[in-house]
This record gives C-alpha cells, structure tokens and sequence, in this order.
C-alpha cells in the first residue's frame, strides 16, 4: 500500500521504518527537513508541503497523521482537506482527545474524506516492531485498512472498536490503567526500598517478571532500569503527563463512574513535582525506559 505519512518525530519515524520494512510505500511529511531525509535514508518518498503529500498518492488516498494533540492536529486537518477528495482517508494515529475526533470527523464528512481515530500503544519498541492499536470509525474503511494495520501491530494486537471517537477513547482508558498500574509499581519498590533488607531492585524485577501474577512488559521495563542504576540515581521523581489521565478522571466524573486507583495515580504526579520519591523515580524511568520520555536530571 502506499501512504501518506506526516509526522516523524520518535513514534512516527519507528512507523514509517516498520512500515517500509513490510514493502509498503510511504511519502514522508514533516516540518523538519532533518527527519525528512532521515526517512528518505530509510526508503520513504520525500514531500515538502501537504500539497506534494496529496499529489504523491493514488485515490483513493490513505494519509496518516501521528502529530501532537490539540491545535497541530487541526491545522494539519485544514490544510489537507482542502486537497483530498471523495473517499480518501485521514487517521489520526496520536492521543486525541476523542471529543475532538467525533468533532473533525464530522468536518472531514462533510468534505467527503474519511476519517478515522487510531489510538495506538506499545511505545517506540512497538511503534518499530509491532504497535497495538484501537480504531474508531467506519467499519468498511477499517477493513480497507486492515492490510496496513497487520503490518504496523503485533498478532491479534489491533482492533475496531467502534464509532469515530472510540479508538482514542479506548486508548485514554488504556492510559487511565497504565497510570494505576505503573503508580502500584513504583509503590511496591518503595516499600522494598525501604525494608531492613539489601534487596537488589534488579534482581526483585527480574524474579516478578517472569512467572509472577504481576509479570509483564512494566516488570521488564522495571529491571532494565534497575540494572541501569539500582538506586535511580540518574533522576528525580518529578513525573510529567501528557493529559490522557486528566482526561481519564474527567470522562469518570462526567459519567460518575469511580476510578480512585487511575485518580490516585493522577494526583500523584501532580505531588511529584513538589517532592523527590522512590516510588516516583521508578515512575518516571519507566516512562523513559517505555517511550523515550525525557526527565529531571537529577542535580
């Protein structure tokens, strides 16, 4: 298939290689010339506008957006569907809040485009190798776009899930969970941390993760942060969020449903930023162990 790709920041780069890498043909957009011939060096068709985006692909087209939520989606929306026509194809592959995808969609109705909200987890390993992926929207035009979902997830690792707006819903929960989840891990090795005993967090991990009610790709990300240092010296607990747990407890209370673990979570990141905590450390190096996330050096 050939695609229509912009954005190649650390996601999208990994998406375009993983997607060249099963002969599928992608003309590469970004605002920076870098990563533009950064994937020209790896196959991809430069473009220098959305206007040579459009004019590089066949109708109907697939064009594929993995580009910050908020203001940059929607002035990618706009210059592009004035370019595309009558059963073209528009995803949103970042973390869209998914009001704002029932929203553009109508939009790109209403120019006769398609559109379609693929949430998409698994980090940069599996942005490279194999994604797992929520998608909303039509479903004749998600089974058009099976061929390509195949090739960019892992097995059984995609799915439709509804309506447009689904996919980034299903993903904000998805977050909403990591949140609580990566929460109980730091937790749990501040509690060992703090024991009488010389555990080796490294050594614990590694046990945990493989056999353990609790093993899992976390558990993984854990131990090879430990074996990096064991003490997470090399940072300080400060954990950011890009938003998908705020909006989370948001979508909780406007249909009064209790999430008190993914709310604890939450607000724990907010304290993290007034304090320096074991259990926020290992949170924050699990964020750069999983997607690349950048933190507070510590001083």
């Amino acid at each position: 298939m050939r695609i229509g790709f912009i954005g190649l920041g650390k996601m999208g780069m990994n998406m375009v290689e993983n997607l060249l890498d099963h002969d599928h043909e992608v003309v590469a957009y970004d605002l920076s010339d870098e990563l533009v011939s950064k994937a020209v060096s790896l196959g991809a068709s430069a473009a220098d506008s959305l206007e040579t985006v459009v004019e590089g692909l066949e109708a109907p087209r697939v064009v594929w957006m993995m580009v910050p939520a908020g203001a940059a989606v929607d002035a990618v929306i706009g210059g592009l569907l004035p370019l595309l026509g009558d059963g073209d194809v528009l995803v949103d592959g970042g973390n869209s809040h998914y009001r704002d995808s029932m929203r553009r969609a109508e939009t790109a109705e209403q120019a006769g485009v398609h559109y379609m909200d693929a949430g998409t987890s698994g980090g940069l390993e599996g942005a490279r190798n194999g994604a797992c992926m929520m998608i909303g929207g039509d479903a004749g035009v998600y089974r058009r776009l099976e061929p390509l979902l195949r090739d960019l997830c892992v097995a059984d690792g995609y799915g439709y899930m509804g309506a447009c707006g689904a996919g980034h819903y299903a993903k904000m929960v998805h977050n909403g969970i990591e949140y609580g989840m990566m929460q109980a891990i730091g937790e749990g090795f501040d509690l060992l941390e703090s024991s009488p005993f010389d555990f080796r967090h490294d050594e614990v991990a590694r046990v945990w993760a493989n056999g353990s009610v609790i093993r899992g790709w976390l558990m993984d990300l854990a131990r090879a942060a430990f074996e990096k240092d064991g003490s997470l010296g090399y940072l300080t607990g400060r954990i950011e969020d890009s938003g998908e747990g705020r909006w989370t407890v948001d979508a909780a209370l406007d249909q009064q449903v209790s999430v008190p673990v993914i709310a604890e979570a939450l607000f724990r990141r907010y304290r993290s930023r007034s304090e320096n905590n074991f259990s926020d450390k290992v949170v924050a190096a699990l964020r750069h162990e999983f997607g690349g996330h950048g933190f507070t050096p510590a001083s």
